[in-house]
Order: C-alpha cells, then sequence, then structure tokens
C-alpha cells in the first residue's frame, strides 16, 4: 500500500480524511484497537452537513458488511471532547478512525451503542523529524474509476443512459406498487410532498401526508368562500397538523410573541376545524436549513398548490398536462405548472417572526420543480399509464424523462462525478444524472462493486 510520513504534532485532520478516502482501499486487512478485522468496500461520501465526516460507507467484518457514517479525528479522544457521545447526529457512526488511539475510553454513541476505533498510524510509515505529513500523489482508486479510464465516452455516455432509465424504472414500479394500495390522488400528493421536503425532511413530509390525505384537505372548505379564505385555511390545517404554528412551538420564546393579522387567523382556523393528530414541531429538522427551503415555506407552496387546482384536483391537472405538453421542450410547461409565487406573510418570512433573508420570491422554484418533475411526475405517470392501459401515455412520460435537460447538480452526483473521473460535459441530461444516483445508492453504498457492469464493459478511447 502506499505509505504516509507523519510527525505526530502537525497532522490535520483533513489529511487523515485524504488517507481514508484514497489510501486504505488496496484490500488491506486492518485492525481495530478491540482486535476487529474489518476491510474498507467503500469509504462513503464526504458530509457537507452537520454530523459525521463520512457518510455511506461500507465496511467488512468479519465476511459481514456493515454500512454507515465515519467519524475522523487526530486523536480518539476528540470524540468526547467535541461530545459526539450526546449528539443524535452521529448515532449512525459504524467505525471512529483516528491517527492514534490516546484513551481508554471507548467511542460511545448517544443511543448508548459504541463502535470500534480504527488507528491508521499502524497502517502508515512515520519519519522522524518530518515538519508536516505527506504522502505520495498516486492513491489506490476505486474499482470502476480503474475500469472508466479505459472506456470511450460513447460507451460511458450508454452506461449512464440505461443506468437512470433503471432508476426511473424502479421509481415506477415502486409507484405501481403504491397505487395498489391507494388512490391515484393521494399517491401523487404523498410523492410531491417528499419531494418537497428534500433528503433531510422527507420523511416528516410523508408522514403530514399520511396524517392529513388529500381527500380530507380538500373537502374541509366550504364551496363558496374567497381564494384568500381558502389559502388561509390549507395552511392552518397544513401547518397545524404539522406542528409547526407558533403557539406549537415547545420551544417559542415570550419575547416572539407574534402580533400579525395572517398569523392570528391562521391559529383561529387551526383552533376551530376538526383537528388531525398534530405532529411535534421536533420532528422537523431545522437546522442549516437554507431559508426558501424551509418547511414552513414548502407547506406553504403546497397550499398555493392546492388553490391553483381547486377546480379539478391536482391529480387531474398534472395527467392533463402530461397529455398536453409537446415532446419537443414540454418540460418547461411542466415546470411552470409547479412553480408558486409567495404572496401576502411569505413573501418577506421563511418561518413565523422570522424573514429578511429571503433571496427568491418563489415559495416553489423552476428548480426545484425540476426535480419534482423529474422524480415524481413522470414515474408516476408512466406507473398510472401502465395500471389503466394507456401505453401512449405510458411512453410519452419515459420519452419527457430522457430527454429531459440536466438539473442542478446535488451532492451524490458531484461525488459521484468525481469518484469517476467524469466530465460534466459528458453529465449533460438529467437521465445520466439520475444514472450516477442510481449506481450510488444500487451499487456503491451497498458495498456491490463486485455487481458493477463497468467492468464487463468493452474497451475504447479514454474518457
Amino acid at each position: 500500500m502506499p505509505y504516509a510520513v507523519v510527525e505526530q504534532a502537525k497532522v490535520l485532520e483533513r489529511q487523515i480524511i485524504e488517507i481514508w478516502q484514497h489510501q486504505l482501499l488496496d484490500g488491506t486487512k486492518l485492525t481495530t484497537e478491540g482486535g476487529e478485522s474489518i476491510k474498507i468496500i467503500y469509504p462513503g461520501r464526504i458530509n457537507d452537513d452537520r454530523g459525521p465526516d463520512f457518510r455511506d460507507a461500507v465496511i467488512d467484518t468479519n465476511g459481514e458488511l456493515i454500512k454507515g457514517d465515519i467519524e475522523i479525528h487526530v486523536k480518539s479522544s476528540g470524540w468526547r471532547a467535541h461530545r459526539h457521545h450526546y449528539d443524535l447526529a452521529y448515532n449512525g457512526v459504524i467505525l471512529h478512525v483516528v491517527m492514534w488511539h490516546d484513551t481508554k475510553a471507548t467511542t460511545n454513541l448517544q443511543n448508548g451503542k459504541s463502535v470500534p476505533i480504527l488507528a491508521i498510524h499502524e497502517y502508515i510509515s512515520p519519519i522522524s523529524q518530518s515538519p508536516n505529513l505527506t504522502y505520495p500523489t498516486t492513491t489506490v482508486t476505486t474499482p470502476c474509476r480503474e475500469a472508466i479510464e479505459h472506456l470511450s465516452i460513447g460507451i460511458v455516455a450508454k452506461f449512464l443512459d440505461t443506468t437512470g432509465e433503471e432508476r426511473f424504472l424502479a421509481k415506477a414500479s415502486q409507484f405501481q406498487a403504491d397505487l395498489a394500495q391507494m388512490e391515484a390522488s393521494q399517491c401523487l400528493y404523498q410523492g410531491i410532498m417528499g419531494a418537497l421536503g428534500y433528503s433531510k425532511n422527507k420523511l416528516p413530509f410523508l408522514e403530514l401526508a399520511h396524517r392529513l390525505p388529500l381527500q380530507v384537505l380538500q373537502s374541509m372548505a366550504q364551496s363558496k368562500i374567497s381564494e384568500a379564505e381558502y389559502l388561509a385555511q390549507k395552511q392552518a390545517l397544513l401547518l397545524g397538523t404539522a406542528g409547526l404554528l407558533p403557539s406549537q412551538r415547545q420551544n417559542w420564546c415570550p419575547e416572539n410573541k407574534l402580533d400579525d393579522k395572517w398569523i392570528d387567523q391562521l391559529e383561529r382556523l387551526w383552533a376551530s376545524c376538526h383537528q388531525p393528530k398534530a405532529m411535534s414541531g421536533d420532528d422537523w429538522h431545522l437546522f442549516k436549513v437554507r431559508p426558501n427551503n424551509f418547511p414552513t415555506r414548502r407547506i406553504a407552496a403546497m397550499s398555493y398548490l392546492i388553490l391553483c387546482y381547486r377546480e379539478r384536483g391536482i391529480f387531474e391537472e398534472v395527467v392533463n398536462m402530461v397529455k398536453e405538453v409537446p415532446l419537443n421542450r414540454g418540460y418547461h410547461q411542466l415546470e411552470q405548472g409547479l412553480v408558486v409565487t409567495a404572496s401576502g406573510y411569505w413573501v418577506s418570512h421563511f418561518d413565523f417572526g422570522l424573514g429578511g433573508r429571503i433571496n427568491n420570491p418563489t415559495l416553489l422554484g423552476s428548480r426545484r420543480a425540476a426535480d419534482i418533475v423529474v422524480n415524481i411526475i413522470l414515474p408516476f405517470i408512466f406507473a398510472w399509464s401502465k395500471i389503466t392501459s394507456q401505453p401512449e401515455l405510458a411512453s410519452k412520460a419515459l420519452s419527457l424523462y430522457c430527454s429531459y435537460p440536466n438539473l442542478v447538480a446535488n451532492t451524490i452526483e458531484r461525488h459521484m462525478s468525481k469518484q469517476l473521473g467524469l466530465n460534466s460535459n459528458l453529465v449533460n441530461s438529467a437521465r445520466r444524472q439520475q444514472g450516477l444516483m442510481h449506481i450510488y445508492n444500487t451499487l456503491c453504498t451497498q458495498g456491490r462493486c463486485h455487481c458493477c457492469s463497468l467492468s464487463q464493459l468493452k474497451t475504447g478511447n479514454r474518457v
């Protein structure tokens, strides 16, 4: 294996991160401080959010694959020094990687479990008098990176197209299973709600959709009320069921007493309606969430969508949109059908009593709308069309997906492009972006490198 050169006083955590990520992938069996033999199958991806340093790693312990997070420290005492043993965010850690094990204390998680410690100084070659940690520029690469370096651009492009279509069909298959259990309108509603939550709040949004079904939400309104009254009623129901109204916040400070007519109206409507069982405000993840993505704004966006499609309903309108849009650049019309422009209170606020940092006047912009079209609308329409024997509509949904332009790159796509050494010009469609995520979710994070078809593809000109 490639060796690093270390001098204890000068080691930085970011340098250990580099070693974990690039220099221990040669199949060498490592031994933890507790005597467990492990092998790195997949080092994971660097976490750009709160919590452990690496997400979705896979290690082999005595023939058993273990999946989870990795935390890095220079010394093992850093775990308690940083108070990770009190932090829920670190309960997914499966291995504590350090340069030196300098304490008798074990690495305990907040949930009471303990995880092994791997001291990597035993696997790198120290040189005394070295002023800094240095290591060779040549690193151990993943099998997929080695394979892809010998493949032509055309072969790699076709591979990404194929895996992107596999992801689409997998999503459609899940929708088909859901459609067997619930009405089509509720199925679509839940899909959109989950997408509004992004990764951090997907589960709370799905729980909200379960507690407040679309049929109940749409029916709880008087037939002859103004649009403003209808909107207030929907926001009160959604935000109240979510447990996010000011009166429901346990940590709401008395000095934050709000004097706003819109908030007062929402509180009155919630108090007077037949209330579903409310969620807890603690169910929602608000830490390091951008103001434009705050759950309160995204929930408000759903109320506007319900108002917009008040006459026929969201399901009927979405199906009709897909039927009517042209195959050539029809994606733009689909996105615009989901864009929601803020009005009233939400023009200047991202949460109750909190404002001034809104960079976008929309509650649901074209970028997020595009994500919903690609990940929810089109695979849902494909699944529903299959069930209702409408092959032409199913074919159109797939064709729209295959021709969809690339979306804004997310963390996983950037990670996979770097891992595979791909040029951004190659990942030039939503389908290829989805292909990268499919590879990551079904192969990399499952420790299934041996199942990746990249190694079986024919060689050609290098990418």
